[in-house]
């Protein structure tokens, strides 16, 4: 794995364009810098890995595009040591990122084929990282509570399993509706112990399918 001189040149603009946009939390691009995206891509997107575009990564699944990585990141708000459930590990690219913000990541991957790629890269990158096969919809239970939750797919209703493992002053992020585009949510509860949204705009995420039993 190689990431030369031409690679980070790409990444910094890359990110000059992620803050034209409107990225301005200076550590999401920081994070993002530090990350090559192209370890997370096949060889033959190689060319366009610092392109602000979605690509497939097998089973039906995209890596993000960069905007929404750093959209998404910047919503979360973290801060070093907090513990964050991804759900969705995909490319693993999104996780790396996490792990360069300084949190404690624990992720999960429904597919198979994505959940062993992954772990077998960032194992190589030296990230230290929590990862699960398993049905997104179900958590982590057994390390909750969480301080931040992720999930990268587009979610038809709130997973009230997931809220359950958030922290009272932690925060949801997700893309939520069906169809051709989301909304991108954030869920936090209010001091009276509701839980209350806002709403950041339109993506477009493939869907959380439904659920199915883990295999381990």
């Amino acid at each position: 794995m190689e990431d030369n001189y031409r690679h980070k040149g790409l990444r910094k603009k890359l990110l000059e364009e992620l803050a034209v946009k409107g990225i301005t939390d200076k550590n999401v691009l920081e994070a993002m810098n530090r990350v090559p995206r192209h370890f997370f891509l096949s060889s033959a997107f190689l060319e366009y890995a610092y392109e602000n575009k979605a690509f497939q990564i097998g089973a039906g699944q995209t890596i993000s595009a960069p905007y929404t990585v750093a959209f998404q990141s910047q919503l979360l708000q973290i801060e070093k040591g907090m513990k964050v459930l991804e759900i969705g590990t995909g490319s693993g690219y999104q996780t790396a990122v996490l792990c360069e913000l300084g949190a404690k990541v624990f992720s999960i991957e429904r597919q198979k084929l994505l959940h062993d790629n992954a772990k077998l890269l960032l194992h190589k990158m030296s990230y230290r990282v929590n990862l699960v096969y398993g049905d997104g919809y179900k958590g982590m239970p057994s390390f909750a509570p969480f301080d931040r939750i992720l999930i990268t797919c587009a979610v038809p209703v709130v997973p009230d399993e997931l809220l359950m493992q958030m922290k009272s002053d932690g925060r949801l992020v997700m893309p939520f509706g069906e169809g051709k585009e989301q909304e991108m949510m954030v869920i936090q509860e209010s001091p009276n112990g509701e839980f209350v949204s806002e709403v950041h705009g339109k993506f477009s995420f493939v869907p959380m399918l439904e659920k199915r039993n883990s295999q381990r």
